[in-house]
C-alpha cells in the first residue's frame, strides 16, 4: 500500500494506492500554516488507513523549493510556518514508511505529462498559476534534472517595478497570492476585465521566457486561475503570437486535463520512476 499527497498553497490532498496504478478517492483538507497543524491531519489520516496493511512508500509534493536531500522546504512564500521543518523525518516516524519529497507543481506536471494534457509529447513544460506559480520541465517522462527544482514564477519581467513601484516578480503579478497582494481582493471577487487581461499579458511574457529557455513541444497551463478561467489561454496564446520571434512558431499550449488531482497522479508516476511497484 502506497501514500500519496498533494500539498498546495491553500488546499492538501492525500490518499492511498493499492496496486500502484491507481488511487483511492482523496481527502482534502484546507492547507494549515501552522506546520504541527498538517502533522496532525497526516496523524488522523493514517490511523484510518493502517488496519489495511503497512506503508511501502510514501510520495508527495510540497509548494517551495525543497533543500538538496529533499528534506525540508528551505523557500516557501506561501507557507512560511513550513519553512526549515523537518518534513521528511517527521513522515516517515509517523507513517513508518520511507518518504520521497517533490515540489508540487512537478508532481503535477508530471501527472499531465504522463496521463494528462501533455501525453504523447517529449518535453513538456507545465506552469500552474494558483496560489502562486510554478513549474517544471519534463523530459520523457520524467522531471528533467535540476539542483533546486525550477521556479518560473520567481523571475522579472519587470525590471523598472512600473507595475507596483517596485521591483517585483511573476508570482506577483499573476497569481492568486499576487491579485490579493496588488487589489486587496480574492481572484473570484475581481469583475474587471482589464484586470484579467492585464494577467494574460504578463503572463505570456513569462511564458516566453520558458520557451526560449525550455524549448518545448507544448506548454501545459494549470492551477485554479486557469481551469476556472479567470485567465483565458486563448489571449495568451495571441499575445505569444506577437512578442515571440526568434522561433517561427510557439509551441502546441493545451489546458491541463487532470484537475485537482494532477499531483497525486504525477505521485504514481514519481513513485514507478522511483521504484518497482509491489
Amino acid at each position: 500500500m502506497y501514500l500519496l499527497f498533494d500539498i498546495g498553497g491553500t488546499k492538501m490532498r492525500i490518499t492511498t494506492s493499492f496496486d500502484g496504478v491507481t488511487f483511492e478517492e482523496p481527502q482534502v483538507y484546507s492547507t494549515p500554516q501552522i506546520f504541527d497543524d498538517s502533522m496532525q491531519i497526516f496523524d488522523e489520516y493514517y490511523s484510518k488507513i493502517k488496519e489495511k496493511g503497512p506503508l511501502a512508500k510514501v510520495v508527495g509534493g510540497l509548494p517551495g523549493v525543497l533543500d538538496k536531500k529533499k528534506e525540508y522546504l528551505v523557500s516557501a512564500p506561501n507557507l512560511l510556518g513550513w519553512r526549515g521543518k523537518p518534513i521528511k523525518t517527521e513522515l516517515e516516524t509517523r507513517l513508518h514508511a520511507p518518504v520521497i519529497l517533490e515540489n508540487d507543481a512537478s508532481l503535477v506536471g508530471l501527472g499531465e505529462a504522463t496521463k494528462g494534457a501533455g501525453s504523447g509529447f517529449k518535453i513538456v513544460a507545465y506552469i500552474t498559476i494558483s496560489t502562486g506559480l510554478g513549474g517544471v520541465r519534463i523530459v520523457e517522462g520524467r522531471l528533467d534534472e535540476s539542483i533546486y527544482g525550477f521556479e518560473p514564477g520567481h523571475q522579472y519581467i519587470d525590471m523598472s517595478g512600473t507595475v507596483t513601484g517596485k521591483l517585483v516578480d511573476l508570482e506577483v503579478l499573476v497569481s492568486g497570492s499576487g491579485i490579493m497582494f496588488r487589489y486587496g481582493k480574492m481572484a473570484s471577487e475581481i469583475t474587471d476585465p482589464k484586470v484579467w487581461e492585464e494577467a494574460s499579458r504578463y503572463l505570456a511574457f513569462g511564458l516566453h521566457n520558458t520557451i526560449v529557455h525550455w524549448s518545448p513541444d507544448i506548454i501545459v497551463l494549470g492551477g485554479g486561475l486557469i481551469l476556472n478561467g479567470f485567465i483565458d489561454i486563448e489571449k495568451v496564446k495571441k499575445e505569444l503570437k506577437e512578442i515571440l520571434k526568434i522561433y517561427p512558431e510557439i509551441p502546441e499550449i493545451r489546458k491541463a486535463s487532470l484537475g485537482d488531482y494532477g499531483g497525486l497522479h504525477g505521485g504514481l508516476s514519481y513513485l514507478k520512476l522511483t521504484s518497482q511497484v509491489l
